[in-house]
């Protein structure tokens, strides 16, 4: 039976209709311009924003992950990261906040601080101890597949099937996760990490076979490359592509969607439970 709980430092997440991820990043080169929050007045705002159109969580990362991108210093990131966490954390503390960060100490020092999930784009490749330390914390785990690494991922992903090697990438890391004893497991495809577009949307149209898995399953395609590339646009300009893309993935079996923009992504869900009400009420018939 599919995981539908997570259990946040006691708070305990239900999953039985889709939940929200807002993305904060306090970094100053993100590839949405408008995702970056440079000052604390503006990062409040924009945490408060995210709640109120419902938000169930905060994805707080302090180095870019897109394609190109130069990693900082450990030092760098947690300069970053930390103010960041505590002042959202004193002035929302209920609200459940995630550190998107493939480094340990990062992590660690995250928790130490008020957050209570973590989000691993590398899959634990880059540093194993992240995974020491979500034991330790007993602390939900999202492992994201990544083909190489943020400087160099997008210059010749090549797969012989992706799906298939993501599957086969899932399976050998749940069993080490296992031996971790890390409870809870959140899966990304990582949509656009070492991924052609080509491979992206047959991720996306094959998104249900990861159910074999029995964990939640996080979406993240937000204002991404593969949604400007068909439609020629900037990442300013990707909302409506977003939107119809993320109905796809929770017709796939999203948990999970990590956006930009919450408020359009809410009313995705609330039209997509309408349709899950509706198909229920038929079968009952």
């Amino acid at each position: 039976m599919k995981q539908l709980t997570l259990n946040c430092a006691g708070q305990i997440i239900s999953l039985e209709q889709p939940i929200l991820m807002g993305i904060l990043n306090v970094t100053p080169d993100s590839f949405y311009s408008k995702s970056r929050t440079s000052n604390s007045t503006d990062l409040l705002a924009q945490t408060e924003k995210m709640i109120t159109e419902g938000a169930t969580i905060l994805d707080i990362g302090g180095m870019s992950s897109k394609p190109g991108a130069d990693e900082v210093s450990i030092q760098e990131e947690l300069d970053r990261v930390l103010p960041a966490v505590e002042i959202i954390h004193t002035n929302f503390p209920e609200t459940i906040l995630s550190i998107d960060t493939y480094r340990a100490e990062v992590a660690e020092q995250a928790i130490q601080h008020g957050v209570s999930m973590i989000n691993d784009i590398s899959g634990s490749e880059s540093d194993h101890e992240i995974l020491a330390i979500a034991a330790q914390y007993n602390t939900p785990y999202i492992c994201m597949h990544m083909q190489g690494l943020p400087k160099t991922m997008q210059q010749n992903p090549n797969y012989e099937d992706v799906t298939l090697e993501l599957i086969q990438y899932f399976s050998s890391k749940l069993a080490v996760f296992e031996q971790y004893k890390i409870h809870d497991i959140i899966l990304d495809v990582g949509f656009g990490f070492g991924k052609s577009l080509e491979h992206n949307y047959q991720l996306l149209n094959q998104l249900h076979t990861f159910s074999i898995f029995e964990k939640p399953l996080l979406i993240g395609l937000s204002r991404k490359s593969m949604i400007c590339k068909p439609l020629h646009c900037s990442p300013e300009h990707a909302l409506n592509g977003t939107t119809a893309l993320h109905m796809i993935a929770l017709q796939q079996g999203a948990n999970i969607l990590r956006v930009h923009d919450v408020k359009e992504a809410s009313e995705c869900i609330t039209l997509h439970q309408q349709i899950v009400q509706n198909n229920r009420s038929d079968m009952k018939k």
